[in-house]
């Protein structure tokens, strides 16, 4: 078989992956030399913790082990099982963490728990003050910057693999055909595409009511740490955003314990992971309204800031980067991906939102087994 891959972020690149697992050659076309997009704009988080129930989780726990095993092959994935801490502070807080703990599916996701002594020894940059920890034992990271270039590589040693960078498709011309900008034709077996949050042009041609939207987040990155971070951190602002941690409790904690005015403006949580060079990526935002800033504002950054030096009991490093990224998320946010047959032989599949790096594998995998490759 041959298959058409149209778009080289993560998700993309995962379904050339799969493709090339079972046997079939691929042609990925990408109309930036590289990716560009959310796949490098993100954390690297392989986030399990705070997934909704279900499918969701059933899709996140199946990509963390695809991911583990593709790290062992590709290291340049930069794979790490680091786990993850959230900090606690106050007696509302806890209640959502023993919330979580009750959950049927507590053990799937790893979650313990922890004393401040205990969350220390496991991660002793944490000086600051905080009570107790939730540990999330199956939350991973890769290196988003660098995780496509090294799948490409091995992609293109595969031998059954090309990718042509600088081309935006611009139409389907037949089942499974698409011409580029340069005018040339690429005709598979199947076309995929997973072109992120690019809605417009030829997808909005071939899906006028996508039920898909953009999504811009605010981010950064700072000089290394000098220390090893030895897990993922978020803050209890996570509590309120991720689906998992739903309960009488976190009702509690919305109406006693109200967000910081500029977190709460700007839809903020703390997620921070340290990257192999030492630096940590800081965020994040998140805003859905139409048109998008064009600019990046300093006030969510200076909230970030408060809060990583409270965990830390420490000034934060420099910061060498901010940068805004855009994702493409479902309007119904507990569907975890659209996927839609557009034409014969074509293929769109958009709009994971956030767990667009967690769980592209299992995403491309299942896009797989439903189209028999």
């Amino acid at each position: 078989m041959r298959v058409i891959v149209v778009g080289a972020g993560v998700v993309g690149t995962m379904h050339a992956w799969h493709a090339v697992e079972r046997g079939h050659e691929v042609v990925h076309i990408e109309r930036e030399s590289e990716a560009r997009g959310a796949s490098l704009r993100n954390f690297g988080q392989i986030w399990v913790s705070g997934r909704a129930g279900g499918e969701e989780l059933d899709t996140a726990l199946r990509a963390r082990e695809l991911w583990e095993g593709i790290g062992a092959r590709v290291p340049g994935l930069g794979f790490r099982p680091n786990g993850s801490l959230t900090p606690l502070r106050t007696g509302l807080e806890l209640a959502v963490a023993e919330a979580a703990l009750a959950r049927p599916d507590a053990a799937a996701r790893g979650y313990k728990l922890l004393t401040a002594d205990e969350a220390r020894a496991l991660n002793p940059a944490l000086r600051g003050d905080f009570e107790a920890a939730l540990w999330c034992e199956r939350d991973a990271a890769v290196e988003p910057r660098t995780a496509q270039l090294a799948l490409k590589q091995a992609l293109l040693a595969s031998g059954r693999y090309t990718f042509l960078g600088g081309r935006e498709v611009r139409d389907v011309v037949g089942a499974g055909a698409v011409r580029d900008d340069h005018g040339d034709v690429h005709t598979g077996d199947v076309v995929v595409l997973c072109t992120g949050a690019w809605l417009g042009g030829l997808v909005r041609e071939l899906v006028p009511d996508l039920p898909v939207r953009r999504v811009r987040l605010q981010m950064m990155q700072t000089a290394p740490l000098g220390e090893p971070l030895t897990t993922s951190i978020a803050d209890a602002d996570s509590f309120r955003y991720y689906p998992a941690y739903a309960s009488e409790a976190l009702d509690a904690l919305n109406a006693g314990q109200a967000q910081d005015p500029t977190a709460a403006a700007h839809k903020m949580q703390l997620l921070m992971v340290q990257r192999e060079d030492g630096g940590l990526t800081i965020g994040d935002t998140h805003e859905y309204e139409h048109p998008f800033a064009f600019d990046v504002l300093e006030e969510p950054y200076e909230h970030l800031v408060r809060v990583v030096e409270s965990f830390l009991g420490r000034p934060l490093p420099t910061i060498q980067r901010r940068w805004a990224g855009v994702y493409a998320q479902c309007t119904d946010t507990s569907r975890v991906v659209h996927r839609q047959r557009v034409r014969d032989g074509v293929w769109l599949v958009t709009g994971p939102g956030g767990r667009g790096m967690t769980c592209s594998p299992a995403i491309a995998e299942q896009t797989a087994n439903e189209l028999g490759w």
